[in-house]
Order: structure tokens, then sequence, then C-alpha cells
């Protein structure tokens, strides 16, 4: 009888977010001709793990618009700290350099579309 064939199936998980550190912030973030998002998280925050898809998300859905990153607070505490980011998940909503727009917790993806939708 012998073994079924087998089926190769690949699946693309491709992440779209840009992770930024301390280091490329500047140049990624403040210095983009584009409004940008930044969702700042941390691997142990269970929220985060929410909202991290959703940004996802958004990076498909706001390709070439909006420049989409993601920041791990706990390895790049020198940003974090220079924008007041107390509390995770964290999402700043940057256009021209300046905060434009601030979400604090985890909210629908329509949310985020929205105050997107406003920058541009």
């Amino acid at each position: 009888m012998g073994f079924p064939k087998k089926i190769l199936i690949t699946i693309k998980n491709i992440d779209m977010a840009i992770e930024v550190t301390d280091a490329n912030f500047e140049e990624i973030v403040l210095q983009s001709d584009k409004p940008v998002l930044v969702d700042f998280w941390a691997e142990w925050c269970g929220p985060c793990r929410m909202v991290g898809p959703l940004v996802e998300e958004l990076a498909h859905d706001y390709e070439g618009k909006v420049v989409v990153t993601k920041m791990d607070v706990d390895s790049n505490p020198g940003t974090a700290a220079k924008f007041g980011i107390r509390n995770i998940p964290t999402i700043l909503f940057f256009k021209g350099g300046d905060v434009a727009d601030k979400q604090v917790g985890a909210v629908p993806k329509t949310i985020l579309s929205s105050k997107l939708d406003a920058l541009l």
C-alpha cells in the first residue's frame, strides 16, 4: 500500500512592518517623507500580541503610502524613553518627523486605519 504522496504547501508569512531600533529610528521614522506608524511593543506583552497582527495587516493595506514599523521597547529603551512610552502597546503616528497622533492599548484595526487615513 505505501505512504500517500506528500503535498507541498508553501505559506508566505512575510512580516511587512519594519523593525526599527534606537540606532535607525531617526533615519526611518523622523526623516520619512511619508506618514509613519510606530508600534511600541514587547514580547511578554499580551495586548501587544493582539495588536501585532493588525499592524502587519496595516503594513500590507497601506504599502507605498505609509511606513509601518515596530519597536521592541526592551531592546530599545532610549527611543521609548524619549517619547514617554510608559504603557504598551503604544502606537505613535508621525508626519513630517513630528508625532501627529497616539493610541495606547489594544484597539480595533478600524481605529488605527482612521488615524492613518487622517494623515494621508
